[in-house]
């Protein structure tokens, strides 16, 4: 279909939507705008969980053998903190337009770094931990978060990068450049997908009489919601935080920047002691979490069924309250009432969080990258004949 007949279609669809609803779902989506990509249980169905699950196995799959295959076991320290740099940088939340918030993600730092088939890896190993521990996402849709944040950031923000920096040398600022461009729509396209997962739960999954199961928003309302934010706020941040970090390694690890290509040189360079001012400065902003929470409000798509309700929702979802809680988190919102002070519960959380992820990272990446398998020995060669000389 030639793109006018396309758009005169889709403008002739609108104007049949009767004024009012568009009104009302035009409001509410400039109201409820955010850039959250933490998907809670009860917004998908089962069956897109599913799906999504589904979805992202055979990048985990081809993740797991980049690992074993291109990357030294004594690369696990720069593993671990980028691992755990994905985690806490999730916890800054930063205010929106329409009173809620947004985080970055940090999947286009660590695609950079170590390549998107493994950055699938590393910011699964957060979000796996966020959803288990912190509540912070859905346990029935690990998947989706995972093909959201781990998959399409990583992926779209490595090939924007390689298409911008080209062959230009490491320490060349075009680079940063890239890296920021990356980051900026990587996080934007994820952010493209997700509002797809929310707007079509309406779609194919309600009552009889219509009334949505799952996420209540159709497409005209989810997809606008998501990307806009992260268009204009969450990429932004996303690319700067790249750029920023890139240009540290620029600047006193190099060496770091060539993992992907030269995995035997560059080990040396991810080493404890090599990596102690990312690590220090990673101790800083676990002790700055607390910041996370002065952004007010709460992240679309990411509302509990009373707060809904409180919103001015007409129902509540069967479907999603029947999800909802499915999971009890042992630190449920990065905070443990017991304390009486959300700030330090945010900074207990931070901790927990980041020793949690750095560990097991760590851990993960001595086992498997340890098991590769050692180049082949050259076979023996066969003696020389002795010369005439040696024979005399």
């Amino acid at each position: 279909m030639p793109t006018s007949k396309f758009l005169q279609h889709t403008r002739e669809y609108f104007h049949r939507i009767p004024k009012g609803v568009r009104v009302y779902y035009g409001v509410l989506a400039a109201w409820l705008a955010t850039a959250a990509m933490h998907i809670p249980d009860g917004y998908l169905s089962p069956a897109t969980s599913l799906v999504l699950f589904l979805l992202v196995l055979p990048f985990w799959y081809v993740g797991l053998r980049k690992l074993r295959q291109k990357i030294n076991a004594k690369s696990a320290p720069l593993i671990a903190l980028l691992s755990a740099f994905s985690f806490i940088i999730m916890m800054f939340n930063v205010p929106l337009p329409g009173g809620t918030t947004g985080h970055a993600v940090g999947g286009a730092l660590v695609a950079i770094i170590l390549g998107p088939e493994v950055a699938t890896i590393v910011v699964s190993m957060a979000l796996i931990i966020q959803a288990i521990f912190f509540g912070d996402g859905g346990i029935l849709n690990i998947g989706a978060n995972a093909f959201n944040m781990a998959v399409v950031l990583p992926y779209v923000s490595y090939a924007l990068y390689q298409l911008i920096a080209g062959r230009q040398p490491i320490e060349s600022p075009r680079r940063l450049a890239a890296g920021f461009v990356g980051g900026w729509l990587g996080l934007t396209v994820a952010a493209a997908f997700a509002g797809i997962e929310f707007g079509l739960q309406p779609l194919l999954f309600h009552a009889a009489d219509g009334t949505p199961l799952y996420a209540p928003y159709p497409l005209a309302v989810a997809v606008p919601a998501m990307v806009l934010p992260h268009l204009l706020v969450a990429g932004p941040i996303e690319g700067v935080v790249c750029a920023l970090v890139l240009a540290y390694l620029q600047r006193s690890n190099r060496a770091v920047l060539q993992l992907t290509t030269h995995p035997e040189q560059a080990a040396p360079a991810t080493t404890f002691g090599r990596l102690r001012a990312l690590w220090i400065t990673l101790a800083v902003l676990v002790i700055a979490a607390p910041l996370g929470l002065l952004a007010p409000g709460t992240a679309w798509g990411e509302w509990s069924s009373q707060q809904l309700s409180a919103m001015g929702l007409s129902f509540v979802p069967q479907g999603l309250a029947g999800l909802q809680g499915l999971w009890g988190a042992p630190l449920a919102g990065y905070n443990l009432p017991a304390l009486g002070n959300s700030s330090a519960g945010y900074i207990l959380s931070a901790a927990v969080g980041l020793l949690l992820v750095g560990f097991l990272a760590w851990l993960f990446t001595r086992l498997l990258a340890g098991r590769a398998s050692p180049a082949p020995e050259a076979p023996p060669q066969p003696a020389s004949p002795p010369t005439t000389q040696q024979a005399s």
